[in-house]
């Protein structure tokens, strides 16, 4: 009975630290936190694009990280106005600019978005068929949200490309189908 005991823990510990280490090489992105909505005063949560307004006492995870950059990294592209009064709230991070809807723009996750480094590079996008090259200048927050600097909007996901409509047009999807579409991108 006693091997049978230090048998099966040895199991254990070797699945353990095996798992340890996929995950390790994965590098798998977990969440670092959470924010605990409020209700944005009247008025003051942009829905344009349906964007979603921070409920009150609604958990929301917060990421430092995001997943591993690939020569095809999968990702979830959002709709985004970056132009002012659009739902993009503040000038555009990488150069204090508002940019027009008609411009292919777009904001990363914090982890990618990587403090900055890849500001004002291209980025390709493929989904649908079709690439559409598009010059990173902001940061979709995936840390912070549920306040004014944030336009009461919860935290990013860590695996976001949130792209202005010239980016869902070149795509060629059609506009009734426009919020979340899986996609790749590389560059940058």
């Amino acid at each position: 009975m006693k091997n049978l005991s230090l048998g099966a823990f040895l199991l254990v510990l070797v699945l353990l630290l095996a798992t340890q280490s996929l995950e390790a090489r994965l590098q798998v992105c977990k969440p670092s936190g959470e924010i605990r909505g409020k209700n944005p005063p009247p008025n003051q949560c942009n829905q344009e694009n349906d964007s979603d307004c921070c409920k009150n006492g609604k958990l929301y995870p917060t990421y430092k990280c995001s997943p591993p950059v690939s020569g095809s990294t999968k990702a979830v592209l959002t709709l985004n106005s970056f132009e002012k009064g659009g739902d993009g709230g503040a000038p555009s991070e990488c150069d204090n600019k508002y940019h027009s809807d008609n411009t292919p723009v777009v904001a990363l996750s914090t982890g990618w978005y990587s403090g900055g480094s890849r500001c004002l590079n291209n980025i390709t996008i493929s989904a649908n068929g079709r690439s559409v090259t598009a010059m990173v200048v902001d940061e979709c927050d995936s840390t912070m949200g549920c306040d004014s600097d944030h336009d009461y909007q919860p935290p990013c996901p860590n695996n976001i490309v949130d792209a202005s409509k010239a980016v869902w047009k070149a795509l060629g999807v059609p506009e009734d189908n426009w919020g979340d579409l899986d996609i790749t991108w590389s560059g940058a």
